[in-house]
């Protein structure tokens, strides 16, 4: 069963990490300041690619911002690219950079 979770140091950096069994199948590194949620990083162990892991943290994170009122600054490629292929899907959450 996959089990996501997040965990935040006091400066409100951290990651969400996808369990499985038990073992750490990947994983997304945010930071939260003020009123954004900026997503760094996301990757998938290489076992475990292909196999919508990725999609389940991207949910997770979509999830919290959408809780905490946050608007997420996507940095990461990954999640930049779901953004751009689903704009009506995070419009409500989507912090755009100038020029996109």
């Amino acid at each position: 069963m996959d089990e996501v979770t997040l965990r935040l140091n006091q400066k409100n950096h951290g990651a969400f990490y996808l369990m499985q069994n038990g073992e750490q199948m990947g994983e997304m590194v945010i930071g939260v300041s003020d009123k954004n949620l900026t997503v760094f990083h996301t990757e998938i162990s290489p076992q475990a690619e292909g196999k919508g892991l990725a999609m389940k943290l991207l949910e997770a994170m979509v999830t919290y911002a959408r809780e905490h009122h946050l608007m997420v600054i996507p940095r990461c490629v990954y999640v930049h690219a779901q953004f751009k292929k689903h704009p009506d899907t995070y419009a409500d959450i989507w912090q755009k950079e100038t020029g996109e």
